[in-house]
């Protein structure tokens, strides 16, 4: 009889605990931001020269600004934000640091990083710019020449290419046999 008092008060203990945590959630709303300068048009870069970028985002509502995602147009822009700069309270400012990388690119560029959080009206803030990527003026390197610089730089890439790239494949002028039809191990005399 004992048994079943502490049960049952076990019971609804663990009902009123159930109950009781949804009434902990908070739940925010959306908020207005500002940002200073969005659209920004840069001086032109050589090409492999890294941008730093530094936008500063006012939070202009009553509730605190939480950025869920950061979604750039291209993987060149890269976001530097640590841990504590995702949420911006009321009437504070925060800054907003990127990379971009302008090695694989040539020419005029315009790109766009969209930040996504509770932001009123549609949920998400349009940071655009622009630069000239101008090639070095003593050689014009195509991509494939940035791309083994990059690769021998960072030399993580390697091994990841099946074989050795002094494996060539061959070719033979015999067409008239297939290749497919000849047994398997020659050396063991398979058939």
């Amino acid at each position: 009889m004992g048994m079943r008092k502490v049960n049952i008060i076990y019971v609804v203990c663990v009902l009123l605990c159930c109950l009781g945590l949804p009434a902990c959630k908070k739940n925010i709303g959306l908020t207005t931001v500002s940002v200073a300068d969005s659209v920004r048009h840069y001086y032109p870069l050589i090409a492999g020269q890294v941008l730093n970028l530094s936008y500063e985002i006012e939070n202009t509502g009553d509730q605190p600004l939480i950025i869920r995602d950061i979604q750039s147009s291209c993987g060149c822009i890269v976001p530097l934000l640590k841990q504590g700069e995702r949420m911006v309270l009321p009437e504070r400012k925060a800054r907003l640091r990127f990379r971009y990388e302008s090695a694989k690119n040539i020419g005029y560029v315009q790109h766009v990083i969209r930040i996504y959080g509770n932001i009123h009206p549609n949920g998400m803030v349009k940071l655009v710019f622009d630069v000239n990527v101008v090639p070095h003026a003593d050689y014009t390197r195509d991509y494939e020449e940035l791309y083994k610089e990059e690769v021998e730089r960072s030399a993580l890439v390697r091994g990841l290419v099946d074989g050795d790239e002094s494996e060539k494949g061959y070719y033979v002028d015999d067409v008239s046999r297939d290749s497919r039809e000849s047994p398997r191990y020659p050396w063991r005399g398979e058939e």
